[in-house]
């Protein structure tokens, strides 16, 4: 699958009472809300470039976005084009640091830990050596 840098798509920003709901026709089961335009674009941009991350990383087809003048928004609707640069986004997600449980003797962990070791240093470059990964 070949990698976008950039995605634009349309989403719907719903204005209530007790906020505003955001959602994408091109994108099913992509939504979030805000309380306040910027805060409500923020949560898009996230919950946009999170949904279409995880479209890439399945395989899943990307649609190309709804034109903006075939969308029809009722009297407390907008249509806001929401855009997400992925090269920044794919790589926060990758690095993301995820934590893992482990289990080792007491007495290496003592020895261990008399030298100060950082156990997370030594497991990722014990994993990169392991799958032969130089830089990353």
């Amino acid at each position: 699958m070949d990698l976008k840098n950039s995605y634009v798509f349309p989403a719907i920003f719903d204005y209530a009472d007790d906020g505003i709901s955001v959602e994408f026709p091109d994108l099913p089961g992509c939504l979030t809300f805000g309380n306040t335009d910027e805060e409500a674009l923020e949560m898009a941009k996230e919950a946009m470039g999170l949904h279409l991350y995880s479209m890439e990383k399945d395989g899943d087809l990307i649609p190309n976005p709804t034109g903006f003048r075939d969308i029809r928004v009722e009297s407390n609707q907008v249509v806001v084009l929401v855009e997400v640069w992925m090269p920044l986004l794919r790589d926060q997600v990758d690095n993301q640091a995820i934590k893992k449980t482990l289990t080792i003797p007491q007495w290496l962990d003592e020895a261990a830990k008399e030298k100060k070791v950082n156990f997370s240093r030594v497991l990722q470059d014990a994993l990169k050596d392991l799958l032969g990964i130089k830089n990353k």
